[in-house]
Formats: structure tokens, C-alpha cells, sequence
């Protein structure tokens, strides 16, 4: 059993690493396709963000894909066949998610766990064995996540596009639209990763105080007081400009007429202090992508376990060894640092060209999307939410801008991801089921 179990581990890191690959693309993507950041940065970043969140908050998502797909209990009287079935669902997502990310393709990994889970549930119980409105929910939100995302991108880019890029006067308009933004950035990000971070410490304070503080006080309070210190040093980097641009009717510099001595790749300075808050957003996208997917690599792990330490098939979801979690997080940094670039430069690059104000928006649409869907319980794709904004800032931009051809290749992949993946896992469990039953 010892030999099993390193056996899946290895399995589990293969499939982190790909999952590191394809997937980290979604909160780094942008950021290197605007110069925000270099390839380089942005692996860094999100490397330890990434590792970060999956091993302080991978626990909470692996409920789902352990006991929601499949019905577990119809596995009770056979865990053999269980395990059997997680080990061929680590196989299968391991191997599309390799063939997606050498073709340098986004694709979500929630959903090849999906198809791989129902693959194999299907051979192995026949079709009753899988709960097909999970898999109804989930096609729901692979038509919608999209355009919701692509919606409010175009929303936000085309806002940010009237009152301060189209204006003759973008620093003093951008001077003025600060709060707004950093209140808009901090709140959308806030909600999705404060709770979870500041959750030890109300705890600690009802402990301590024996005060019953509600669950989004602090979380508020720190939001505020970081929205007020990302203004303060916004406004800061604003005057900094200033003294190079001494005149406020002085016109800003297109992306391509560089200024007098800057560091930045970014030479004009509104796209510069846009730069600085895409970097902000992208590290919290990477902080949470780390927290919730990693759950994808690891759940067939943690379920392996559970059975071989209990004996029997986890119903209630699962609890996670603290080494799972951090091995996971040490597989999705490695395949993000090895295999990451090409998919990073498909949506950074390869859909439409981004400045930082436009990448700005389409991750903000991102969280949003993301944030509305957990409330309403549907399964998204970070992928699809990612794809979806960046089209919708090429909408209001230029329809002519958008590289179609990319987008084909994109949405074939998110089409055959469930049925490719489902195949795979069944093939492989009939296979297993022949040699090993």
C-alpha cells in the first residue's frame, strides 16, 4: 500500500504541475502581455502567491469533486473500485492537461476533473452513477461565465476609457478617478480572499474578547484601510509624474513616444500607475487561483488516503493532511516555472494587445465574474472568465483587433475537455478493471 500511495502522489504532482502550467496563466497572462510585469516577474509572483494559497486554503475546495460528481456511497460496499477510479481520474487529467498546455491552450482543470470523475463512474456503476446536474450546472456556467466576464470588461475598460484615457488631460482625470479605483479593486479582490485570510483572527479576537464580531468586520475594515493606503501612494506616484509633466495641459505620450529617463517599459506614465494596480490584482487572482484549484490535483489524493487510513469512501468530504496540500502547491509552482509560458503568452499576447489599463479591467471582470458565480453556486472556469474579458476589452477597442483564429483554437479546446478527459478516464479504468478485477 506504501507503494500505491507514492505512486498516486507522484500522480497528484504531475497533475499540479500541469495544472501550474495552464492554469497560473489566468492571473499572470495579462499582466506580461501589458509589460505590466516580465515573464520572469510574473512566475516569481505567482509562484509564491500560488504556493501560498493552495497550502493555507486548499482545503475548502475538494468537497465537491470528492462527493458531488460521483455518488460515493454507491462505492461503499467497494473502495478498491474507488480508488482504482480516482488514480485513472489523476492519469487522464494529467495527460489533457499536458497535450492543452504544450499547444499552449487555456483550459479549465475543474472541468477535466469533472469528465474524468464521470468517465469512470460511468464504466464502473453504469450512467446512474453520475449526477448529471452537476455536469448540467457546470455546462451552464462554461456558456455564461464567458460572456458575464466579457460583459463587464467592456463595461469597465469602457468607462476607464471615457473619463480618463480619452480625455485631453488623463493625469488630472486619473488623479480624480483614484479612490474610486482603489475602492473598486480592493472590494471586488477583498471579498474573494479577505474572508478566508482574516478568519484565524476573528476567530482569536471572539476568543480573547468574548465580543461576537460579525464575519465581515475586520475583512471591511482592512479593505478600508488598505483603499485608503493604495490612494495615498497612487496619488504620491501621480505627483512624481507631475514633475515631469510640469504643465497639466501638456499631452500624455502614446505608448510608443518614450519619456525623459523612465525605468519602466511603460513610457506613458497613466499606463504606468495602471500597471501598478493590474500588479495588485493579479497577485490576489494568484493567491486565490492557488487556494481553489489546487483542490483539482489533489482531491483524488486526499481520497486515496482517507479510504486507506479509514477503510472506507469519504461522503462528507474530506480532510487534508497538511504534506498534500503543500505538495500540490510545489507542483503547480514547478509546472508554472517549466511549462507556464506558452499559455501565458496566448492570453497575454495572442487574442488582442493589451496596455495595462485594459489587462486592469480584465481581471477586475474576472473576479467579479467569479465572485457572482460562487455566490449563485455555479461551477466557472478562472479560463473562460479570463478569455471572455480580455474579447470583451476587444469589443470596445476594436472588433478588428481580436485574433479570431485564436479564439477557435481556444473554444474547441474548452468543448472537448469534458468528453476528451471522460474518454480517457474510462478507457483507462476498463483497462485497469481487466488486469486488476
Amino acid at each position: 500500500m506504501l507503494i500505491t500511495l507514492l505512486f498516486v502522489a507522484l500522480l497528484a504532482f504531475y497533475v499540479a504541475w500541469n495544472l501550474g502550467a495552464n492554469d497560473v496563466a489566468n492571473a499572470m497572462g495579462t499582466s506580461v502581455g501589458s509589460k505590466a510585469v516580465t515573464l520572469k516577474q510574473a512566475l516569481i509572483i505567482a509562484g509564491v502567491l500560488e504556493f501560498t494559497g493552495a497550502v493555507l486554503f486548499g482545503h475548502e475546495v475538494t468537497e465537491t469533486l470528492a462527493t458531488k460528481i460521483a455518488n460515493p456511497a454507491l462505492f461503499a460496499a467497494t473502495p478498491q473500485i474507488f480508488v482504482t477510479g480516482m488514480v485513472t481520474v489523476l492519469i487522464s487529467c494529467g495527460v489533457w492537461l499536458q497535450i492543452a498546455t504544450s499547444r499552449g491552450l487555456p483550459v479549465s482543470s475543474s472541468h477535466a476533473v469533472v469528465g474524468a470523475i464521470a468517465g469512470f463512474s460511468w464504466v464502473a456503476l453504469g450512467v446512474n452513477a453520475i449526477d448529471w446536474s452537476s455536469i448540467g450546472l457546470i455546462t451552464i456556467g462554461w456558456i455564461l461565465t464567458p460572456l458575464i466576464s466579457g460583459a463587464i470588461a467592456a463595461l469597465f475598460y469602457s468607462q476607464i476609457k471615457h473619463w480618463i484615457l480619452d480625455q485631453p488631460n488623463q493625469v488630472v482625470q486619473l488623479q480624480e478617478w483614484i479612490p474610486w479605483l482603489s475602492t473598486l479593486l480592493l472590494g471586488v479582490f477583498g471579498v474573494i480572499v479577505l474572508p478566508s485570510l482574516t478568519e484565524p483572527l476573528t476567530n482569536f479576537v471572539i476568543e480573547q474578547t468574548g465580543f461576537n464580531i460579525p464575519t465581515y468586520d475586520i475583512p471591511l475594515l482592512t479593505g478600508a484601510v488598505a483603499a485608503v493606503g493604495l490612494t495615498i501612494i497612487s496619488w504620491r506616484q501621480l505627483q512624481k509624474t507631475e514633475e515631469v509633466f510640469p504643465n497639466p495641459q501638456s499631452p500624455i505620450p502614446s505608448p510608443q513616444s518614450p519619456i525623459p529617463s523612465p525605468q519602466s517599459p511603460i513610457p506613458n506614465p497613466v499606463e504606468r500607475l495602471f500597471a501598478r494596480f493590474q500588479l495588485l490584482s493579479a497577485c490576489f487572482v494568484a493567491f486565490a487561483h492557488g487556494s481553489n484549484d489546487v483542490g483539482n490535483a489533489i482531491a483524488p489524493l486526499a481520497a486515496i488516503v482517507y479510504i486507506n487510513r479509514t477503510g472506507s469512501v469519504p461522503t462528507d468530504g474530506i480532510t487534508i493532511p497538511l504534506w498534500i496540500l503543500i505538495l500540490g502547491g510545489a507542483g503547480i509552482v514547478g509546472g508554472l516555472a517549466v511549462w507556464g509560458k506558452k499559455v501565458i503568452a496566448t492570453i497575454g499576447e495572442n487574442i488582442i494587445a493589451l496596455q495595462p489599463s485594459s489587462g486592469f479591467c480584465a481581471e477586475l471582470a474576472t473576479a467579479t465574474t467569479i465572485l457572482i458565480a460562487s455566490r449563485l453556486g455555479l461551477p466557472v472556469s478562472t479560463s473562460h472568465a479570463l478569455v471572455g474579458g480580455v474579447v470583451g476589452i476587444g469589443l470596445v477597442q476594436n472588433i478588428k483587433s481580436i485574433k479570431f483564429q485564436t479564439l477557435k483554437g481556444i473554444a474547441a479546446a474548452w468543448l472537448i475537455t469534458i468528453p476528451v478527459s471522460a474518454a480517457l478516464s474510462a478507457a483507462i479504468f476498463s483497462i485497469a478493471k481487466i488486469l486488476f478485477f
